[in-house]
């Protein structure tokens, strides 16, 4: 299995530390918004790999952090005259059923920022004992000129580095690129005691303290988008290292590109932000997933009128393959070993769909008692990718329209499935039994449950 590791600026051989228990981190959400597509391709591209560890390794522990501590939710919580934390829980809670919406599954660690407020000072502490940084006017900067390896990982030269991180000039900066670790707050904004007065942390802190809380000093992979490379990874490196006695933070780094909208970058400014909430209105969300794996990861994609349904369509194709075929056909098969290659080749999912696309021209050749082993073998590469595990009439109904009936029967599966989990067996009872009535069908796995129309 090869990975491409933007450190090195080449794919290696992803071998893990310890392949008992394979860690990965990828920086999630700023919850102050409705997430777009920009900020749902690292969550499908991340949940592509998270599938593809489980399916070689034993234990995977996958953290995906909740940035719910930023000046955007300040200024959010003020401009609409609410408490901070009616948008932060508002915004996570629309970020899960987002992402949800896209088959992206929950990673195995969920951490907020605010919750680590104390291993987050307890990093900065040891970075001031140790010289790497330094407190002034109430605020703690490190002092970059103290790392020498500073700018390794974007490979950026001093003046580009204070032009992309735009950092503030002021007179308590020893060096205009040293950045901040704890600022002061001013009224109304949120504030925790430190040694250093009433304040709040920096952003590039909170990644490393709760990778070190969860996961441990070094992991294997760390994953985000492509621009966070510099200056936020960058920033978490340098903590890391001078915090940890030059221990690397990951031995992996991966980031993904990013997306364009008619070959322009999304921006407010321009109007161009498709919202993901917008496009499910448009088609399912397996359609968006879909499009957003047919680019190679690394790649900037470009998002245009034609890609929602070129993707619908190619989606159409191989459901008319299945047809006939429950969804949980393809549990406990395995995976064609061109879908698996393609994804083991640093996650090349457009070879992968490539071969996705193949198999069910092939299906359609093939006579009708003759189709199920093929139909199953393509349900698994499926759900190694997360696609293809509707039922075909599902899909259908979603076609017509009728996609909020089909994420109302998908929220009442998962309802079940919680209820089973906390034992409360009456609740699961009756939500079969409301299912039952709209005439779906439950099949029980070992992969979770899976439904599908009755008939």
């Amino acid at each position: 299995m090869q990975l491409y590791n933007s450190l090195a600026r080449r794919k290696q051989n992803f071998t893990p530390h310890d392949p008992r228990r394979v860690t990965m981190y990828v920086c999630g959400p700023t919850v102050y918004s409705y997430p777009h597509i920009g900020n749902a391709r690292p969550a499908v591209v991340f949940d592509v790999l998270y599938r593809l560890l489980r399916q070689r390794f034993a234990t995977v522990v996958y953290a995906r952090n909740i940035t719910d501590l930023d000046d955007k939710i300040n200024a959010a919580a003020a401009a609409q005259g609410v408490a901070i934390e009616i948008i932060t829980q508002r915004f996570t809670r629309v970020y899960h059923e987002d992402m949800e919406a896209l088959g992206v599954l929950p990673p195995d660690v969920e951490p907020r920022a605010t919750a680590h407020i104390p291993e987050m000072i307890a990093i900065i502490r040891s970075l001031i004992d140790s010289g790497h940084a330094y407190a002034a006017d109430g605020h703690v900067l490190f002092h970059v000129s103290s790392f020498p390896d500073y700018g390794r990982l974007s490979r950026r030269d001093r003046r580009e580095m204070l032009a992309g991180a735009r950092v503030e000039v002021a007179p308590y900066k020893r060096d205009d690129a040293d950045f901040v670790l704890w600022k002061p707050s001013t009224p109304g904004q949120p504030a925790w005691d430190s040694p250093w007065g009433p304040g709040r942390p920096g952003w590039h802190t909170e990644c490393v303290s709760m990778i070190e809380k969860h996961l441990g000093p070094t992991i294997d992979i760390h994953g985000g988008g492509h621009d966070l490379q510099f200056p936020h990874h960058e920033n978490e490196i340098a903590q890391a290292r001078c915090a940890h006695h030059d221990a690397p933070l990951a031995r992996f780094w991966m980031h993904n590109g990013f997306v364009n909208v008619n070959a322009e970058k999304m921006s407010k400014s321009t109007g161009n932000v498709l919202l993901v909430r917008d496009l499910l209105a448009e088609a399912p969300g397996e359609a968006i997933r879909f499009a957003l794996l047919s680019a190679h990861y690394r790649k900037p994609m470009d998002w245009n009128e034609d890609t929602l349904p070129r993707a619908c369509k190619a989606l159409d194709r191989m459901y008319a393959a299945l047809e006939g075929s429950p969804a949980a056909a393809g549990v406990g098969v395995q995976v064609p070993p061109p879908v698996l290659a393609a994804l083991e080749d640093d996650l090349n999912t457009p070879q992968a769909i490539a071969s996705l696309h193949a198999m069910a021209q092939g299906i359609a050749l093939l006579a009708a008692g003759e189709r199920a082993q093929e139909q199953a073998r393509l349900r698994a590469a499926g759900v190694l990718m997360g696609l293809l595990q509707a039922d075909a009439g599902a899909w259908a109904d979603a076609r017509r329209g009728d996609v909020h009936g089909v994420d109302e029967i998908v929220r009442l599966v998962r309802e079940r499935e919680q209820a089973r989990q906390r034992k409360d067996y009456a609740a699961a009872d009756r939500i079969r039994a409301e299912l039952d009535a709209r005439g779906i069908v439950l099949e029980d796995g070992p992969t979770g449950t899976q439904w599908r129309k009755a008939g």
